[in-house]
C-alpha cells in the first residue's frame, strides 16, 4: 500500500490540490524552494505593486498634460520594497507553516527525484519541518502531481563570465536602487521591469536581439506601436546581442554588436524561463518531455506514466498563473472522479503586460487569422477618439480586434493603454462564449462616458 494517497511536488498552484475530497486521505507536500511558487514570490504580485509605484511616479511627472503642476521629489526605494515584501512574505511563510504544522499533510521540505513509477527520494534541503536537513525518505504515492514551475535562465555566455547578474527572481531584493541598468531581453519580464525601473528614476537601456519588443506574444502592428513607445521612456537597442560582459569596480561592462561598450552599475536579464522539470529522475518514471523541457501531459493533465500527472509552467504552453489555476482546478477534479475526466481548455487564454503603456491580447493576431484562412475583419479603434480619451488626453492607445466577417465571430483582441487589462475582458468574455461582436455591441447597455466605450466602438466597428 502507497504511504500517501496524493503526493504533490510543489506549493504554486499545486498548493491548491488539497481539496474537501483529500480531507480523510494521507497528502504529502514537497517543496525544495519557497512556498507559493513564481507569482507569490518572485512573479505576478510583486512585480504589479511595483508596477503601481511607477505608475504613481508617471502620473506626477506626466501631470503638467492636465494643468497640474506637481514635481516628483524623489522615490524611497526600500520603503517601496519593504512594503511589497512586508506583505508577500509572510503570506508565504504562513502558507510553509500550515502545510508543516496543519491537519492532514506533511510537509517535505527538499529536492524530490523518482526512484520508480511513483515513487520518490527526497532530500530535506530546509530546515523547519518535522524532517532534519540531510535526511532522504522514500515515499510512495497512489497519485502524484508534478507541478514544480520553472525558473529564470541565463545565457551561456553570461553565466559563464562571471559577472554579478540579477534576474527576475533577485532584481525586486536589491538593497538601494542603482543609478543604472542593462536589461537583456525584450519579452515580458524585460518590458516590466524596464518601466519599473525607467519610472523610478533608473537610467535603463534594454538591449533586445529582434527588431521590436514583444514580438513572440503580441500582434505585429501592436508590437511596433509599443516598441514605439518604449522608446519614449527608455533606452533601447534593437537589433542589438549581447557579445560579452566583464566586471568593473563598480558594476558591469556590456560589449554590444552595435555600438560603444555599455557600463551600468546592474545587469539584469530577463531572457526568459525554462520548466523545472530536471534533475528529478522523470525517465525513471516513464515520464515524456518535451525538447523545451515541459512535461507532456495530455488534454486532462495525466503525463505519459500512469497515476503520475502535471500542470502549470512546468507542462503548460504558456506560464501563465491564470492558466495554472484553470490546470489545477482540471487535475484538482480529476484526481477523484477517474469515471468523469474534465479537459484542459487553452484555446482563450489572455494575457498582459503590465508596462508603460500597458498591453492585453487574447487569440488570434490578424496575421495568424489570415494564415488560418478565415474571411478576416479588422477594426482598430484609438481610446482618443472616445469621450474618457479626451479627458485622459490619450495619443497612443488603441484596440485592435480581429473578428471573422462570415460568422460575426471576434477571432482575436489586442489592446495597448491605459486600463488595456481590464478592458479586454469584454472581449475575453465574448469569446469564450461564442457571442457574435454584434450581439456584444448592441444587445447591453454601455456606460457613457466610460473607458469600456473604447470597448463598444471596436466592436462596433468590428
Amino acid at each position: 500500500m502507497a504511504d500517501y494517497d496524493l503526493i504533490i511536488i510543489g506549493t504554486g498552484s499545486g498548493n491548491s490540490l488539497v481539496t474537501q475530497d483529500f480531507a480523510d486521505k494521507k497528502v504529502a507536500v514537497v517543496e525544495r524552494g519557497i512556498f507559493g511558487g513564481t507569482c507569490l514570490n518572485v512573479g505576478c504580485i510583486p512585480t504589479k505593486m511595483f508596477v503601481y509605484a511607477a505608475e504613481v511616479a508617471t502620473t506626477i511627472r506626466e501631470a503638467h498634460r492636465f494643468g497640474v503642476d506637481a514635481t516628483l521629489d524623489g522615490v524611497r526605494w526600500a520603503d517601496i520594497r519593504d512594503r511589497v515584501f512586508g506583505r508577500i512574505d509572510p503570506i508565504s511563510e504562513g502558507g510553509r507553516d500550515y502545510r508543516v504544522h496543519g491537519p492532514n499533510t506533511e510537509a517535505y521540505l527538499g529536492h524530490a527525484t523518482f526512484v520508480g513509477e511513483r515513487e520518490l527520494e527526497v532530500e530535506i534541503t530546509q530546515p523547519g519541518g518535522r524532517h532534519t536537513v540531510g535526511e532522504r525518505h522514500r515515499i510512495t504515492g497512489d497519485q502524484i502531481v508534478i507541478a514544480t514551475g520553472s525558473r529564470a535562465t541565463l545565457p551561456r555566455a553570461i553565466a559563464d563570465s562571471g559577472v554579478p547578474v540579477e534576474t527576475s527572481d533577485t532584481v525586486m531584493r536589491l538593497e538601494e536602487l542603482p543609478a543604472s541598468m542593462a536589461i537583456i531581453g525584450g519579452g515580458v519580464i524585460g518590458a516590466e521591469f524596464a518601466h519599473v525601473f525607467s519610472a523610478l528614476g533608473v537610467d535603463v537601456t534594454q538591449v533586445q536581439r529582434s527588431e521590436r519588443l514583444l514580438h513572440h506574444r503580441l500582434d505585429p502592428e501592436i508590437s511596433e506601436l509599443f516598441t514605439e513607445q518604449a522608446r519614449q521612456h527608455w533606452d533601447l537597442r534593437l537589433n542589438t546581442e549581447v557579445t560579452g560582459a566583464t566586471r568593473t569596480d563598480t558594476g558591469v561592462r556590456l560589449q554590444l554588436s552595435h555600438g560603444d561598450p555599455l557600463d551600468v552599475d546592474v545587469l539584469l536579464v530577463a531572457t526568459g524561463r525554462v520548466p523545472n522539470s530536471d534533475g528529478m529522475g522523470l525517465d525513471v518514471a516513464g515520464v515524456d518531455v518535451r525538447p523545451d523541457g515541459r512535461v507532456v501531459v495530455d488534454e486532462h493533465g495525466r503525463t505519459t506514466t500512469p497515476g503520475v500527472w502535471a500542470l502549470g509552467d512546468v507542462s503548460a504552453p504558456v506560464q501563465l498563473k491564470h492558466l495554472a489555476n484553470h490546470e489545477a482546478r482540471v487535475v484538482a477534479h480529476n484526481l477523484v472522479h477517474p469515471e468523469d475526466l474534465r479537459t484542459f481548455h487553452h484555446d482563450t487564454v489572455p494575457a498582459a503586460v503590465f508596462s508603460h503603456p500597458q498591453v492585453a491580447t487574447v487569440g488570434l493576431t490578424e496575421q495568424d487569422a489570415r494564415a488560418a484562412g478565415y474571411d478576416v475583419t479588422v477594426k482598430v479603434q484609438r481610446y482618443g477618439d472616445t469621450a474618457y480619451g479626451w479627458a485622459m488626453e490619450d495619443t497612443t492607445g488603441v484596440a485592435k480586434l480581429i473578428g471573422d466577417a462570415s460568422t460575426g465571430l471576434i477571432l482575436g483582441a489586442h489592446f495597448m493603454g491605459p486600463h488595456a487589462s481590464t478592458l479586454i475582458q469584454t472581449v475575453i468574455h465574448a469569446m469564450t462564449f461564442k457571442q457574435s461582436a454584434h450581439e456584444v455591441a448592441r444587445d447591453q447597455f454601455w456606460i457613457h462616458p466610460a473607458l469600456a466605450e473604447v470597448v463598444e466602438n471596436a466592436l462596433l466597428g468590428l
